[in-house]
């Protein structure tokens, strides 16, 4: 499982076998959440409307990033 980010009590993540569309898992406590990163759409959520607003800010704020360790992982 690729940890991508930890920052602000949210852990940014894929899993080593995932699928397209390239997106993220997050995690934080026992809450999480799916979000596709070529648009932002979010999957699913478990998070609090404060903290999804924040995660998907952060995702925003990293997206190119994210999407680099995506590709380069699964050589896509």
């Amino acid at each position: 499982m690729p940890t991508l980010l930890c920052l602000n009590g949210f852990k940014f993540f894929f899993y080593a076998n995932d699928h397209l569309p390239a997106h993220v898992h997050v995690l934080k406590g026992e809450r999480w959440a799916k979000i596709e990163l070529q648009n932002l759409e979010v999957k699913y959520s478990t998070l609090k409307n404060q903290e999804l607003k924040q995660c998907l800010a952060i995702i925003k704020d990293h997206r190119s990033d994210f999407l680099e360790s995506w590709h380069a992982w699964f050589q896509r």
